[in-house]
């Protein structure tokens, strides 16, 4: 499967994470700069990402890829979600940000 046939996959799963009730786990939330300044696609490795922003939510495709999901706080209990999409050698091969959303009650 290629990283442009995946990206849809990502949309939906960024979707329906926000469907989630149970707690965040640790590293999930970071805030937006320590993301921005930390995650560069085609140079950032997967134990980097471990190292500096912490373990987080984690899909596995079939193809090796991996989409992981960060949160960054936008105030009065609202978040945006940003979607990181590691290839099979562990190194980022995309990004993206989504809409400010609120969490499921």
């Amino acid at each position: 499967m290629s990283a442009r046939a995946l990206f849809p996959a990502l949309a939906l799963l960024a979707a329906l994470a926000g469907c989630a009730t149970s707690p965040v786990p640790p590293g999930t939330q970071v805030p937006a700069e320590r993301l921005a300044a930390s995650v560069v696609p085609g140079t950032t490795t997967r134990a980097e990402l471990l190292a500096t922003l912490g373990a987080t939510k984690t899909v596995v495709f079939d193809s090796g890829y991996e989409a992981w999901l960060y949160q960054s706080p936008a105030g009065n209990g609202r978040f945006t979600e940003f979607v990181i999409l590691l290839n099979p050698q562990g190194v980022v091969a995309k990004t993206r940000q989504g809409p400010t959303s609120t969490p499921a009650p």
